[in-house]
């Protein structure tokens, strides 16, 4: 990847793993689907403003939205729901740690449904790993305990398989569609579906907020979500997708940091085995670090031949 594809890796990394301090800080003052509403809200205004600033245009078709409404549900009115309630149990950091296993799902559910995404010995061995960093995360004790942080931790895996769904379904939908378009679809028609939800459920979000949590609201909302979405779609488009998904693994550092940092947060050492079992599934599953370590033992065997 070029240095500005690296550079723009580390600032989403930044501005996601903030999203989960951030999203901690606003649930304390609100329940998690009026912070979605916010969230959704928020992050289509800005969608829709870098739509105009391109000239890009949505198409006017029925096939366009209803995909966009699909998109929508399960890339952000659910994950964004199921995370935002499982951090009123669990720590911001740990929610972070959980979102990275999206990608170990997703190589699941694109092999059961793309025909040239078929589940190899090696993707299927990166699969293993990943599922295993979840088990140490989460533990036994999450299916048989079944109290509130476990249920939380289920709450954010389910978010993060809803992620898994979503991408193949915006690939089978959304291909030839403009990606800042399609984005801001999405957010508009997520937003619009957390309309009558957040009024039926909790009701109108509060306008009462401290300054902190409304400082909270415009960061996930804006840069967390509009503003970020902008820069993944750049990255995509400038690294490929699967580098894109690189991500994953530079968030939960900055959301560990800064939840330390600004909430106090602590996490137990085996959510730290977890993340680093997950990482390897990750490099496993993309597979380029062991094509570049047979490149180079090749290159010394080839080296020192007589």
């Amino acid at each position: 990847m070029s240095d500005r594809a690296w550079a723009e890796m580390m600032l989403l990394g930044l501005i996601w793993g903030a999203s989960f301090t951030t999203v901690a800080v606003a649930i304390r003052e609100m329940g998690p689907f009026q912070a979605v509403l916010w969230r959704t809200g928020l992050g289509a205004v800005v969608l829709w403003g870098a739509v105009a600033s391109i000239r890009a245009r949505a198409p006017a078709t029925w096939r366009f939205w209803g995909a966009c409404t699909v998109m929508g549900i399960l890339n952000n009115v659910i994950p964004f729901t199921l995370m935002a309630w499982g951090q009123q149990s669990i720590e911001s950091g740990l929610t972070s740690i959980l979102n990275a296993s999206a990608a170990v799902f997703g190589a699941l559910v694109a092999a059961a449904v793309l025909r040239d995404e078929r589940l190899t010995a090696r993707r299927a061995m990166g699969v293993a790993l990943g599922v295993a960093g979840v088990a140490a995360i989460t533990g036994a004790e999450a299916l048989t305990g079944l109290d509130p942080r476990s249920l939380g931790q289920l709450a954010v895996l389910g978010g993060a398989l809803s992620y898994a769904f979503a991408s193949t379904w915006g690939r089978l939908t959304l291909g030839g569609a403009s990606p800042i378009a399609a984005a801001a679809g999405m957010c508009t028609m997520a937003f619009l579906t957390m309309i009558p939800l957040t009024l039926a459920i909790e009701g109108p979000p509060p306008l009462d907020l401290s300054p902190r949590a409304w400082a909270a609201v415009a960061f996930y909302g804006i840069a967390g979500t509009g503003f970020a979405y902008v820069i993944y779609w750049r990255l995509i488009a400038s690294a490929g997708a699967a580098n894109a998904l690189l991500v994953t693994l530079v968030t939960p550092p900055a959301a560990i940091l800064l939840g330390r940092l600004l909430l106090d947060e602590t996490l137990p050492p085996h959510a730290y085995l977890g993340l680093g079992l997950i990482a390897a599934g990750l490099a496993v599953i993309d597979g380029r670090l062991i094509a570049r370590f047979r490149r180079r033992r090749d290159a010394r065997i080839g080296g020192n031949a007589p």
